[in-house]
């Protein structure tokens, strides 16, 4: 199993919990949507927060920042929401994107 599938199905979770909670965070999402915001679903308090995409990138590794920014910018064009989950009892943090409405 290559390193990116093995990546992928360790986090399926949390994608499903994203996916479980979508209606909601693209409820918040519409809220700020003229901001294009991205949003934070923590796993274990179950809430959603929408940040500056600037000032939630700064709180990301390096490796991360560059990899938001790329993902960032194709949600822009692609009308997408970039969504993060994060699991603070396992530390493991994944973002993805969905389509905004």
């Amino acid at each position: 199993m290559s390193r990116a599938r093995r990546k992928r199905s360790t986090n399926d979770d949390l994608v499903e919990a994203a996916e479980g909670q979508l209606h909601n965070i693209l409820g918040l999402y519409k809220l700020f949507d003229d901001k294009r915001p991205v949003m934070v679903f923590d796993l274990q308090s179950q809430k959603i927060y929408a940040y500056p995409c600037d000032e939630y990138r700064s709180t990301l590794s390096e490796r991360s920042q560059a990899m938001l920014t790329v993902q960032y910018d194709e949600a822009v064009v692609e009308n997408k929401v970039v969504v993060f989950v994060r699991d603070n009892e396992s530390r493991r943090l994944t973002s993805m994107s969905f389509e905004n409405g």
